[in-house]
């Protein structure tokens, strides 16, 4: 039976740069999630009769979020939905799924990188029929209709059985619960060249896979140890726990530090990677070598060829704006396009459709290709085995060549986490009010040659979207970025980026912090943050 139930708006159901995210609490309260679910499917049109695909990275309330999608998507008219057994599906793997079978499009229950656990956070994100995370027409669609909501249609079916594969009925909807590997993994085989992966663990090769305790500890025994070979033990955190184990499920230098100590010993496995709680980020260290995102995007886009499903090579390259120049210069020796755009995987679904782009990847630990519509964190670890395994090189002697041949991009992020939200829009709106007066000034020996907020203009649809981050650049080359992240639930994460490029082989073992020392002091003092946020040191550094 489907009920009508009547209903009233809540605050601030806008969807942010992938989807809605709310402590666990916020999306318990009732009717939250029926007032969400129902926007997104009031904002659409002609599916009905069509295929939907479901799932998570099982953190604390996608069961239950996931039995009330169900009982939505019957009421509203869809044919088909498609869930991952025990309610799982790593968000490249949700892309992958509805692309090869046709869906109309897909709900995503994650928070990603973000904690787990009863009061942790949870998100719901609307993918479309290309795999990809919707639009901002879409997402603007779904808020305004949020705001307007009076009543929602739900089957007071019975809950599904996530956990046993086969099909049963809502009401007229078929649900199918399918393995939530299974598709991922046939694709990665069409990918990589996993002889080579195998040959190059049967040679003794070790490596050390982090789940974090998150989505993709199933996807990566599957792979890696069940069909490539790696030894068993290989991947650690394997089971996707409700809190992620109580840990941060974010792959960087903190939240996988661990890992990282463990391939830097003398004793430690070659090679290590990590990604997060919805699979879709990714960290990649060797022995000896941490790799930043920006130079993995750079590194794989210029050694793509040797994986076979990228023999041919690519078209083009697209990086978020805050990401290093690397793959720019890169995309210039290999003749072809690199696409500059705001932060979020959304903007890159025109480029890949049009085929303009084929490598896509942001300094947030994100990387991916034309293969799915989302970053794909395993599919990043896949591409830099397949290219260990034909070069026959470790991942330190990796980078140092490619550094050779391109130079070396010194980067890093230093993120203000859960800042007062009106302090931070503050010191944004003060600084993008000094914009025209800074270009010629002096500052602590360096002089601004420009500085602008960031605007991207969509070559493929012409949409134009504007403030993506605030840049100021230096007569050396040098820059600093300032962006208020859209990925966190309490307060403000204000993230400043600063990156110099170094041309000279002779010095390109330098630490970071210190190559960019009088750029970070530039960065910390130029919009004051102390004194507008009273911080005096950044939350993360990466």
């Amino acid at each position: 039976m489907i009920r009508t139930v009547a209903t009233t708006p809540f605050d601030g159901q806008k969807p942010g740069t992938s989807g809605l995210r709310k402590k666990v609490p916020v999306f318990q309260q009732p009717h939250y999630v029926e007032n969400f679910v129902q926007s997104v499917f009031d904002s659409l049109t002609d599916f009905e009769g069509e295929t939907l695909v479901v799932g998570g990275d099982g953190r604390y309330y996608n069961r239950e979020a996931i039995q009330t999608v169900i009982r939505i998507a019957a009421a509203a008219g869809f044919g088909r939905v498609l869930v991952g057994k025990g309610g799982i599906l790593s968000t490249p793997a949700a892309s992958a799924v509805i692309r090869k079978h046709g869906a109309f499009g897909g709900l995503i229950l994650s928070a990603s990188h973000n904690p787990g656990g009863e009061h942790g956070d949870f998100g719901i994100k609307y993918n479309i029929g290309n795999g990809g995370p919707a639009p901002e027409p879409v997402t603007d669609a779904i808020f305004a209709r949020s705001k307007a909501i009076t009543q929602y249609r739900i089957s007071d079916a019975p809950d599904v059985d996530l956990d046993t594969l086969g099909l049963t009925r809502v009401e007229d909807m078929v649900v199918d619960v399918v393995d939530p590997v299974e598709d991922y993994a046939e694709l990665m085989g069409t990918l990589f060249d996993f002889d080579a992966i195998r040959d190059l663990f049967g040679s003794g090769f070790t490596m050390r896979f982090d789940a974090m305790s998150a989505v993709t500890g199933p996807y990566a025994t599957a792979i890696l140890e069940e069909t490539l070979g790696a030894a068993p033990g290989t991947v650690v955190h394997g089971e996707p726990l409700p809190d992620f184990g109580g840990h941060h499920p974010d792959p960087n230098l903190v939240h996988a530090h661990d890992l990282y100590e463990r391939v830097m010993a003398p004793d430690g496995p070659e090679f290590g990677a990590a990604s997060d709680g919805d699979g879709d980020r990714n960290m990649v260290v060797g022995r000896g070598r941490f790799v930043t995102p920006s130079d993995s995007l750079a590194i794989i886009a210029a050694n793509a060829h040797l994986a076979p499903g990228y023999r041919d090579g690519i078209k083009g390259i697209a990086r978020s704006m805050p990401t290093s120049g690397a793959a720019d210069r890169v995309a210039e020796k290999l003749g072809v396009k690199c696409y500059e755009t705001p932060t979020g995987w959304k903007f890159f679904g025109n480029l890949l459709d049009a085929g303009l782009a084929t490598v896509c990847g942001e300094e947030s630990f994100g990387t991916g290709s034309n293969h799915v519509r989302e970053k794909d964190g395993l599919w990043a670890v896949l591409m830099w085995l397949n290219i260990i395994a034909v070069r026959r090189q470790g991942v330190a002697e990796i980078v140092a060549g490619h550094w050779a041949d391109f130079g070396r991009n010194y980067y890093t992020r230093h993120d203000y986490e859960e800042v007062d939200a009106a302090a931070a829009d503050a010191l944004v709106a003060d600084l993008r009010a000094r914009l025209a007066t800074l270009p010629g000034t002096v500052i602590n020996g360096l002089t601004v040659e420009k500085a602008d907020d960031f605007a991207y203009h969509d070559p493929v649809d012409g949409s134009v979207t504007t403030k993506q981050g605030i840049r100021v650049f230096f007569a050396d080359g040098s820059r600093i970025v300032y962006r208020l992240s859209g990925t966190g639930t309490a307060g403000a994460t204000l993230r400043v980026y600063l990156e110099r490029f170094e041309p000279d082989a002779a010095r390109h073992d330098l630490d970071t912090q210190d190559a960019l020392s009088d750029l970070v002091e530039i960065a910390r003092t130029l919009p004051d943050i102390e004194g507008r946020t009273g911080r005096s040191a950044p939350t993360v550094i990466t």
